[in-house]
């Protein structure tokens, strides 16, 4: 549009200039005007030079309008088949995440099964673990009871004799027969002691006391109570052990009516070990008095030994029985060896009859046979 403006300008130039000059001469203004007419031709043409050139490229943008909607066309057919597999593809990745989720949602939940299942167990453990504590502690609460009525029981000197004394019947009574002992046995003198085995001689009858020092051994081993009262009460359970060691081969030693030895029985294990570990000297004292310390361990032991002792005693009492029905066995084997020897005489003879019977019966046999195979025609003086 530019060019086609220019090109008019220098036209209309060009009639002003022929104008000028025509109105100087005729010839000139004839020439001017061919001039003027030919370079309105030239211009003409060149408008319409570029009147085409526009069209051509008018055509050219047309085509190339049609050649982008075309592109555009195929883009977006491009871009929906895009869009549609993409929606396909997100539709699948959407299906198969939903399934993923749904497998470990399921997973989640069985997990969650088995630990709510492990934590009920582990719960229910643990409220039975609670129940047995509370009965542990019912019992803890009942024996701390009877601990402060046993300390009650012991705080008393009679209480802790009965203790013992009941402590020395249980164990006898469970270790011994009925007939081997006797409880609270009073002797010709008036001396009763808390329990006597009736054992076999050379031993014979022997007493067993209960004794039980337990105020002196508890101060002295009282780690509260100061250096001199724990020496005090040192000196003074050494001096109850001697006493009970002194009164008890005194009482109970008698001569041809007891053995010649006692039994003391300390019913602590703490008292007669620290009685043994601390104190040997008390022991040899009462070796010499020929009393024998007992715990309730040693004193099962010393019982086994007893029991022992009697059943060997039983069994010696009852030799010569053994000895007689011996005899008997001897005599009844004597008779059964005899008729043994009668029978295989009886057994051998009937041997030989038989041998001799089936001698006989081979015989018999045989001349049957003869007889069978014999010649009804031939003489008489020629058959066997």
């Amino acid at each position: 549009m530019q060019q086609q403006n220019l090109l008019q300008y220098q036209a209309g130039s060009v009639k002003c200039q022929a104008r000028h000059v025509a109105g100087n001469s005729p010839y000139w203004r004839y020439f001017m005007e061919f001039f003027v007419l030919i370079v309105l031709l030239v211009v003409t043409v060149l408008i319409l030079v570029q009147l085409g050139i526009a069209l051509h490229a008018n055509a050219q943008q047309s085509t190339r309008l049609e050649m982008l909607t075309r592109s555009l066309e195929s883009l977006t057919e491009q871009a929906d088949a895009r869009a549609r597999k993409s929606e396909e593809t997100v539709a699948k990745l959407v299906d198969a995440n939903n399934q993923r989720l749904e497998q470990i949602g399921e997973k989640v939940e069985q997990r969650l099964d088995r630990g709510f299942e492990k934590t009920s167990k582990v719960f229910e453990d643990v409220l039975k673990r609670l129940v047995e504590i509370d009965k542990a502690q019912e019992k803890i609460a009942e024996l701390s009871g009877n601990v402060v009525s046993l300390q009650e029981v012991l705080s008393d000197k009679r209480s802790r004799g009965a203790f013992g004394e009941v402590q020395l019947t249980g164990l006898i009574s469970n270790m011994m027969p009925e007939n081997s002992y006797s409880l609270q046995h009073t002797f010709n003198n008036g001396v009763r002691a808390d329990c006597v085995l009736f054992l076999p001689e050379p031993t014979g009858t022997l007493c067993i006391d209960s004794k039980f020092p337990l105020e002196s051994y508890q101060r002295m081993t009282d780690l509260s109570a100061g250096d001199a009262d724990r020496a005090t009460a040192e000196r003074q359970f050494r001096q109850d052990i001697k006493k009970h060691i002194k009164d008890i081969s005194a009482k109970y030693i008698i001569p041809g009516e007891t053995s010649e030895g006692a039994v003391m029985f300390i019913p602590a294990e703490a008292v007669f070990s620290e009685i043994h570990s601390r104190y040997p000297d008390l022991v040899e004292e009462a070796q010499r008095a020929r009393v024998w310390l007992t715990s309730p361990t040693t004193m099962m032991a010393v019982l086994t030994t007893a029991r022992a002792v009697l059943k060997d005693a039983a069994t010696r009492k009852q030799v010569h029985i053994i000895q007689k029905h011996l005899t008997i066995l001897a005599q009844d084997f004597g008779r059964f060896q005899t008729r043994m020897d009668k029978l295989a005489n009886h057994i051998g003879m009937a041997h030989k009859d038989v041998g001799d019977v089936q001698t006989s019966a081979r015989k018999i046999t045989s001349r049957f046979e003869k007889i069978e195979k014999a010649d009804l025609a031939q003489p008489a003086d020629k058959l066997e």
